[in-house]
């Protein structure tokens, strides 16, 4: 497959490792300039008129909460157990076997998820069979060159994994029609002080003792580089906004 011809999955540690998790939250709320994408993915999805959403991947709930606040219905499906803790409707399931049936939604989104998968094309093909045509998916991933101030430190950086910025268009072109790709390469994490750092690479992969070393041979303050995209695609066979 061509997801496996361009990189691995990686790991999943959500369940092994929720502090991790957790963490890489609290950085990305308290030193990203822009934001996570959650909110911007929320008010296309509004815009464009999307009603029913399945977030696919959705962990806690973050795009759930948000789409709560325009009144849209959204259905968190993640397999890791902090999905019992997303709003309800939420479901305990995989990704390669959405537990509905065809075309019952009109909008999906699987964020920062689909690089979990050896295979995310068929993850998108399951997310197209739920969606009705014309609906609309947002995905979204982290470029393999990311944080590249952190190139020596982070846990393989630079090597492709299963769905990566510099691939990620071309897969999810395999199931939709691809509408949108919003990229961005540009300093966004501002880290004033070396609890930021340590912080911030703890939720990047790093066990807390490493992070702790880590951070100790960098300067701060320090701006990180982040690179990556979002893209949107449609289901062939109907409009949309």
């Amino acid at each position: 497959m061509f997801a496996a011809e361009n990189g691995a999955a990686l790991p999943v540690d959500y369940d092994s490792d929720p502090q991790r998790f957790a963490t890489n939250q609290e950085a990305t709320r308290r030193f990203v300039d822009r934001g996570d994408v959650h909110a911007d993915i929320a008010r296309r999805l509004c815009d464009s008129g999307r009603r029913s959403v399945i977030d696919i991947g959705g962990g806690n709930g973050t795009l759930a909460r948000l789409l709560a606040e325009y009144d849209v219905e959204t259905v968190v499906v993640d397999q890791a157990a902090y999905v019992a803790s997303a709003p309800r409707p939420a479901v305990r399931a995989n990704a390669l076997d959405l537990p509905f049936r065809d075309g019952c939604f009109d909008g999906a989104a699987a964020v920062w998820m689909l690089y979990h998968l050896p295979d995310p094309v068929a993850a998108l093909r399951e997310a197209a069979r739920v969606l009705r045509p014309g609906g609309l998916i947002a995905v979204s991933t982290a470029s393999r060159y990311n944080d590249p101030e952190f190139a020596d430190v982070l846990p393989g950086w630079g090597e492709p994994s299963s769905f990566d910025a510099e691939d990620a268009v071309d897969l999810l072109a395999e199931m939709f029609e691809v509408v949108e790709v919003e990229r961005w390469d540009e300093p966004m994490v501002a880290l004033d002080d070396r609890e930021a750092l340590a912080l911030f690479l703890r939720g990047r992969g790093l066990s807390e003792p490493a992070a702790e070393a880590v951070a100790g041979r960098f300067e701060v303050p320090l701006r990180v580089t982040k690179r990556g995209l979002v893209a949107w695609g449609r289901k062939p066979g109907g409009a949309v906004a």
